[in-house]
């Protein structure tokens, strides 16, 4: 049975993606399974450090990105929101070329917070980052400063 409260397909997310970072380093969603989310990003001139690997922070967003879109796909987005409190990865192994897949899977999904397992690897299937975001759910009317 599906975790997701907000439907949505790989095409939906890529157009929501529109304008924004992950679409400027090349993100694209591929998959919304019952109980995770999917996503690409290119390894090459726009995510690779000096030294020619994948750069740490380029991890880091598709991770952060792949779990802040997971946890906006269960709440309301009428109601709620849900923002980045702390992110935590490990680089496990250098990529210079290809693609990295990013799985994003919830460990929690609470009311106030949510903890997502993101797993990086290469298109061997090797792990390249392991990481855990914690997001803060929030009353959209709040977080806006009405109320």
């Amino acid at each position: 049975m599906p975790i997701w409260l907000t439907p949505a397909t790989p095409d939906a997310l890529n157009a929501l993606s529109t304008r924004t970072m992950s679409q400027h380093i090349g993100i694209e969603f591929l998959e919304v399974g019952d109980d995770y989310l999917k996503a690409r990003m290119p390894v090459d001139e726009r995510t690779v450090q000096p030294a020619g690997i994948l750069h740490g922070g380029a991890n880091v967003t598709l991770a952060e990105t792949l779990g802040s879109v997971a946890g906006t796909l269960c709440i309301d987005p009428r109601q709620k929101m849900v923002v980045g409190l702390e992110i935590n990865a490990n680089h496990v192994r250098p990529t210079r070329s290809g693609f990295v897949i990013g799985v994003a899977r919830p460990l929690h999904i609470g009311v106030t917070t949510h903890i997502w397992d993101i797993r990086i690897s290469n298109e061997q299937d090797q792990p390249v980052c392991i990481a855990r975001l914690t997001l803060a759910v929030l009353n959209r009317e709040r977080a806006s400063g009405g109320g």
